[in-house]
């Protein structure tokens, strides 16, 4: 059977999404032929909106809608911590968990050479920027316990500590990892509440 183009344009478009496969797609845009017009509508917008009136912020390189994110706009934070992610919803993981209340760094990745990905694709000269302007006492280096993401925490932990060999502000930095509870491999994101608890407290020292 053939289906109408609109039908199989946004089944095309649906597969395109991580995870989702031919029949997951189908279902989807069949599902969207019995919803309301005016919800379609809403949908529609908001998929053109979406890249529209997101931004990423200008701190901490965060999801945001305004200038800074809401965690940077924050005074109420303790501002002399920076925990340092790979995603968005990395940090969205940690806030739920409710066992931080510094600030964070996106770094938008990790380092993969496989992949293409070089120190230089992340937000990590960025990161050192932050330190440079004083006040940080501790970076929390919580990527992600995957080959990439422990090699992106040495990475960073090895120029902070070369930084600290002729600036002052980066010399009295304690830079540490998340501890145990998190098993190798594991993302952030998919991590519950307690273990995240667990990872952030017994955190050590690289």
């Amino acid at each position: 059977m053939k289906l109408p183009k609109v039908v199989e344009d946004l089944t095309v478009s649906f597969e395109r999404l991580p995870g989702i496969g031919r029949r997951t797609a189908q279902r989807l845009a069949f599902y969207l032929l019995r919803v309301p017009q005016r919800d379609l509508d809403f949908f529609g917008k908001s998929l053109v909106d979406l890249k529209r009136f997101t931004k990423l912020c200008r701190v901490c390189h965060n999801l945001t809608g305004s200038e800074e994110c809401s965690v940077c706009e924050d005074l109420t934070r303790d501002r002399t911590q920076i925990c340092v992610v790979e995603s968005f919803q990395d940090v969205i993981a940690i806030e739920k968990s409710g066992s931080y209340r510094g600030l964070y760094h996106v770094l938008h990745g990790s380092i993969s050479p496989l992949n293409n990905v070089g120190p230089e694709e992340l937000y990590i000269d960025t990161l050192l920027e932050r330190i440079s302007g004083g006040k940080i006492a501790e970076i929390i280096l919580a990527t992600n316990t995957s080959l990439e993401g422990e090699a992106t925490a040495l990475y960073i932990a090895d120029r902070i500590s070369d930084r600290a060999e002729v600036a002052a502000e980066f010399k009295n930095i304690k830079v540490n990892r998340i501890g145990r509870g998190l098993p190798t491999g594991v993302e952030l994101e998919y991590a519950d509440d307690e273990t995240l608890h667990q990872a952030l407290a017994t955190r050590r020292a690289v």
